[in-house]
């Protein structure tokens, strides 16, 4: 997700199923116009959430620019472990501080 929330409103089965359906629908009608409202109207689903999910898959398959689901799952792990060595290199450098201080034989003014 490219914008980095977590949409765990609805369940990847429902996700699924409204993919299908809008791929189906296409394949019926012969017409993209339309299909994403009807689909969405159906399943009692936001418009917006079956059209993002569209697009999704289709920046998965390659068909469509932009950061694939895969890449923004490893774009987020790497963004949590630099959070994480950034914590980490503040701590050793408090406590480089704090024993060079200790064991500086010079006496504190």
């Amino acid at each position: 997700m490219p914008t980095g929330r977590k949409n765990n409103q609805y369940p990847p089965e429902l996700r699924e199923r409204a993919i299908r359906m809008v791929y189906e629908t296409i394949e019926e009608t012969g017409q993209r116009h339309g299909a994403i409202a009807r689909v969405a109207r159906q399943l009692g689903i936001g418009r917006e959430s079956v059209s993002h999910w569209i697009n999704q898959k289709e920046v998965d398959e390659g068909k469509r620019p932009g950061t694939t689901t895969d890449e923004n799952i490893r774009i987020a792990e790497l963004e949590r472990e630099n959070r994480e060595l950034r914590r980490a290199n503040e701590i050793l450098k408090a406590a480089a501080g704090f024993f060079a201080r200790e064991l500086d034989p010079r006496p504190p003014r």
